[in-house]
């Protein structure tokens, strides 16, 4: 039997009218949320990122303004201009989008933003609150994945999940937020041992590497639920999610498409975010 699709368009659509309630009521306080994005560069897959974050903004009503930065520019430029962002009180939440330019050191300029701003929830004082249970600003990615596990009624508590990734952006936090909601957790990585049957123990897996189909059919065990965070561009221009889709729903329980599955969860889980900020801004 084919797996269950965990839709995350029509999920993402759903949180994106709820917002744009949120939205509604804050103007009654005079907020409107109001979202900074930077883009250094001309990464052709940032762009794409970024229009689809604004093109979001646009239709919730959170003011989005967007600077475009060239790939020349210095890690003084950018940190000076997340400083004036930090003391813009109409800007509530600060994304600087990833990759940056070569120059550029990456964790010195999110480390500049604001706690209260940083809605990508990347700065090491969110991080560290995550970790000790008290979660203020959650990484959208992850924090799309529980959102997608919790509405379709994918068991958590005494489940083992394996996390194959351990970023900072999406492989570790993913893993404290399961924890906390009593899952067993295994975090997997490039020099885990004997991967296929960790993943085959799997009762909820999660792959977030960066690499296309890594995940077989043979590594999924029957009736799991499987979640694709991967987005990989092959030779032929098409997309492929970090999981064999067409092996693995014919054994999984649930299964996320790529495109269509965590993508549009984590810009929902963005805007969410900066709506939270506005909110507690006054």
């Amino acid at each position: 039997m084919a797996a269950r699709l965990l839709d995350g368009k029509s999920l993402a659509a759903q949180v994106r009218v709820a917002v744009k309630r949120e939205v509604e009521a804050l103007a009654q306080r005079g907020i409107r949320p109001g979202l900074a994005v930077l883009l250094a560069g001309e990464n052709p897959a940032s762009r794409v990122y970024v229009r689809n974050k604004v093109r979001a903004c646009e239709e919730t009503g959170v003011r989005s303004d967007l600077y475009e930065l060239p790939a020349s520019v210095s890690e003084e430029a950018l940190v000076d201009r997340v400083l004036a962002l930090n003391d813009d009180p109409d800007i509530h939440g600060i994304l600087v989008q990833l990759p940056l330019p070569k120059q550029v050191d990456a964790h010195e300029v999110l480390e500049t933003i604001a706690p209260a701003k940083d809605i990508d929830g990347f700065h090491e004082s969110n991080l560290g609150a995550l970790l000790a249970g008290r979660p203020r600003m959650v990484p959208c990615t992850p924090a799309g994945v529980m959102r997608l596990l919790e509405h379709a009624g994918v068991p958590l508590a005494g489940s083992h999940a394996v996390v194959i990734g351990r970023s900072n952006i999406v492989g570790k936090p993913l893993a404290l937020l399961l924890l906390q909601r009593d899952a067993t957790v295994t975090l997997c990585h490039s020099k885990s041992r004997d991967l296929e049957n960790l993943a085959r123990s799997a009762d909820i897996l999660v792959a977030a590497v960066g690499r296309a189909k890594l995940v077989t059919g043979r590594m999924v065990k029957p009736g799991a639920c499987v979640i694709d965070v991967g987005v990989n561009r092959l030779s032929d221009g098409s997309l492929a999610g970090d999981v064999d889709f067409a092996a693995a729903s014919e054994v999984a329980g649930w299964i996320t498409p790529v495109p269509g599955g965590v993508g549009p969860m984590t810009i929902a889980m963005l805007l969410e975010n900066c709506v939270r900020a506005a909110g507690a801004s006054k």
